[in-house]
């Protein structure tokens, strides 16, 4: 019987030696992930009026002649703005095996700029979903919420994860990984949903520090560029007030953290659901991925917690300290990866408390 799960570095090295993947551009350094392949940025982007899905019966380029407002050179680099869609044909093009599908998700410095990114393909019914055997180009629709950002061609904003047949360990399993893994800290864990809970930390560092809310009217970002800019001129820290509360005001960006540390063995992948309706009206985590390694001792990451991109929606929320906001669904590798999250590969949220992205000195 085949093996099935995530896909690792090595599988995924192989999928392009066999011509699963092809790339228009040679791979970068550090484009393989331990559990995912990062997605780069093509030569052009285009403005659209509004978010659209290509539907069975179209392609994306069909679409973009319709809905397109203006052509965008990225090759020397450019800037989106904040409030606008565009969609921009990415390096990579698939040609799966019809026994793998993939997922897509931005990445994590992504998340933490407020960049909202989804992938498209061609007759897409769903965004972030690849289906197995998919033959084709790939779309990333990229729409900065709270900074303007400069990209260029090469530009890495989402990431994705192949994986073979059904991987998702069920709640019994996830209860005894953690008995025997320890996957959150502080005791009992809350596992229903097939995810175990993770909940928000208001009572911050010895400073009082419990997160950042994101300014409105920026300079610009460079997402290619990190520590280049000074995060006080993007960002207003926010200090703990009374007994550990925080009011999410509609529409305005939040980093927060975790109150548990979040440990990723190094045989399972894991991955947070982006927003849960029965914990509130907000949504968490827009960049969801945690490679096998993350938080594990051995590859440097004893305590790492999970930093949360936070927007309210509709009304204003009360977020009290220990109130769960997410929950994070575990997979089984296919096997395990030749290169652990953090072990030599110069991750940038291992060991992590509260972090703004890798852009922010």
């Amino acid at each position: 019987m085949q093996k099935t799960g995530i896909l690792p570095d090595r599988e995924i090295a192989n999928l392009f030696k066999s011509g699963s993947l092809f790339s228009v551009h040679e791979l970068d350094d550090g484009q393989i992930q331990p559990a995912s392949l990062d997605l780069r940025l093509g030569v052009k982007a285009y403005r659209v009026r509004a978010s659209f899905l290509p539907g069975a019966a179209s392609t994306v380029e069909a679409k973009l002649e319709r809905l397109m407002l203006h052509e965008i050179n990225l090759s020397e680099g450019a800037v989106l703005e904040t409030g606008c869609v565009y969609i921009v044909p990415l390096l990579e093009w698939f040609h799966l095996p019809d026994d793998v599908s993939a997922s897509a998700n931005p990445k994590s410095s992504t998340g933490r700029l407020d960049i909202f990114t989804r992938v498209m393909t061609d007759n897409g019914q769903e965004f972030d979903k690849i289906p197995a055997g998919y033959q084709g180009a790939l779309y990333l629709e990229v729409s900065p919420r709270t900074f303007p950002i400069v990209v260029r061609t090469g530009s890495r904003l989402s990431q994705v994860r192949f994986r073979r047949g059904q991987s998702q360990l069920d709640e019994g399993e996830l209860l005894e990984l953690h008995r025997a893994e320890t996957l959150v800290d502080g005791g009992e864990p809350n596992i229903t949903g097939g995810g175990i809970a993770l909940s928000i930390d208001l009572m911050g560092d010895e400073r009082g520090l419990v997160g950042y809310r994101g300014k409105h009217h920026t300079s610009l970002v460079d997402v290619d560029k990190p520590g280049a800019h000074d995060g006080l001129d993007y960002w207003e820290p926010i200090h703990r007030r009374g007994e550990g509360e925080l009011v999410l005001d509609p529409d305005e960006f939040y980093i927060l953290a975790s109150r548990e540390a979040v440990h990723v063995p190094p045989d399972f992948a894991a991955e947070m659901t982006p927003f849960d309706p029965l914990v509130g009206e907000f949504r968490v985590h827009y960049a969801g991925f945690f490679d096998p390694g993350f938080g594990h001792a051995e590859a440097g990451g004893k305590g790492a917690r999970a930093v949360l991109e936070v927007r309210s929606h509709e009304v204003p929320f009360i977020l009290e300290h220990g109130q769960i906001v997410g929950r994070l669904v575990y997979e089984h590798m296919l096997e395990r990866p030749q290169t652990l999250y953090g072990a030599g590969m110069g991750s940038n949220y291992q060991a992590q408390g509260l972090k703004l992205s890798k852009h922010f000195r």
